[in-house]
């Protein structure tokens, strides 16, 4: 089929040409004396991304799932208890880590399509007067359902109970798209990947860590090398890694970040927020309904859309790639099946939304399912189209 492929999933992203001019480069001597120069203040604008001063945001070769790794490894020793909750898979898969780990999890089960339970946490919290948790783990966006949650409400809930259990974020669909603040909310260790906000092909795990989290090694803990946070910290001070980085990554690594901070942070999470409207708009123009329970829980980085009953999600998804080129994302697990989804986030504007749109209802029309042609991405149009609109929400 002639023409582009449409990339419509919630990671990878879609990657812009700056990125792609910036990577392709000669490969370089990451130990040559004026690689500091590079690195340094590449170090110091990630910074500026996670909003964090005190802390540090370290690079690491990898995914995410090597960023939730180093949280763990770095902090923790084993038979700590965590207190985390599962709502969608990727927090399913984190609270798996800990316990490979060796680590004593209280594991709250949640409805696929709410997000963290604050109440039940500070149940948790309140009652654990020996404050033998040590960490309280929080998917900030659960790419598998469409659920954004509380972390600012968390860290509330850690200060008015004087805890002192560090925690911890999975920002992998957030961090870079939506708002995050990690000194002001108080988060310890948060995890992004490169393949989602930043813009970039999967390889590079980056973990902003708070000043706190940095002292709290505790003797005895658990084995690190290829994560250990001081080995990075040491290298990092003169601009150096502890070994070979991906280079590559990284140059490609400074042209996202340049993008991210010349639109500005606020204007970046206020476009995703746009754009994350006009989809749900169109899912409600079907007569479909998100995964997502309520308002609150919806995601501005990826809609996870429920099917009919007696529909199988997959067969849209199928449709859509093999007739269409447009790649949507599939549910996995609990929702395999009965959702497919739609990634909003990172190199995105307008008519790449109402492309991914146009595509979907082509695919579910392809497969039987009855709404009128052109109702999904005519009600985006209708939003996006209305002056004032998107920041008459925003403030609600």
């Amino acid at each position: 089929m002639s023409g582009f492929k449409g990339l419509a999933v919630p990671g990878p992203t879609n990657m812009p040409f700056e990125v792609r001019r910036a990577m392709d480069v000669a490969l370089e001597d990451h130990r040559a004396p004026d690689f500091p120069e590079f690195t340094l203040p590449l170090l110091a604008d990630l910074k500026t991304v996670f909003r964090t001063e005190t802390g540090h945001v370290f690079v690491f070769p990898g995914s995410g799932t090597g960023g939730w790794e180093s949280a763990i490894a770095n902090t923790l020793r084993p038979g700590d208890r965590v207190l985390a909750s599962i709502f969608g898979q990727f927090s399913h898969l984190w609270v798996d880590m800990c316990r490979r780990f060796g680590l004593k999890v209280d594991a709250i089960d949640c409805d696929w399509g709410t997000g963290v339970p604050l109440d039940l946490y500070e149940a948790h919290l309140a009652a654990d007067r020996g404050h033998e948790i040590k960490a309280v783990l929080v998917t900030h966006n659960e790419t598998a359902t469409g659920v954004t949650s509380d972390v600012r409400a968390v860290r509330e809930i850690l200060d008015q109970l004087g805890h002192p259990a560090l925690l911890f974020v999975d920002g992998v669909s957030s961090i870079g798209s939506i708002e995050f603040r990690q000194e002001e909310w108080g988060v310890d260790v948060a995890v992004a990947g490169s393949q989602k906000g930043f813009m970039l092909p999967t390889g590079l795990a980056i973990v902003g860590v708070s000043a706190k989290a940095l002292a709290s090694r505790p003797a005895n803990g658990l084995p690190t090398c290829f994560f250990d946070y001081q080995d990075m910290l040491k290298f990092n001070a003169d601009g150096y890694f502890p070994y070979t980085p991906a280079a590559t990554l990284l140059r490609g690594l400074r042209a996202s970040l340049d993008m991210l901070l010349d639109e500005g942070l606020d204007a970046v999470h206020a476009r995703h927020f746009r754009l994350a409207e006009a989809v749900r708009r169109a899912v409600g123009a079907w007569g479909l309904r998100l995964c997502a329970q309520d308002p609150r829980w919806y995601s501005d980085t990826v809609s996870a859309i429920v099917v009919p009953e007696g529909v199988d999600a997959n067969d849209i998804i199928k449709s859509a790639y093999e007739k269409f080129d447009l790649s949507l994302g599939g549910g996995l697990s609990k929702v395999a099946g009965k959702v497919f989804r739609i990634g909003h986030l990172g190199y995105l504007n307008e008519i790449m939304v109402l492309q991914a749109l146009g595509g979907a209802e082509l695919a579910m029309r392809d497969v039987g399912l009855s709404f009128e042609p052109g109702s999904g991405v005519g009600a985006a149009i209708s939003y996006l189209s209305e002056p004032g609109a998107d920041a008459a929400l925003a403030a609600q």
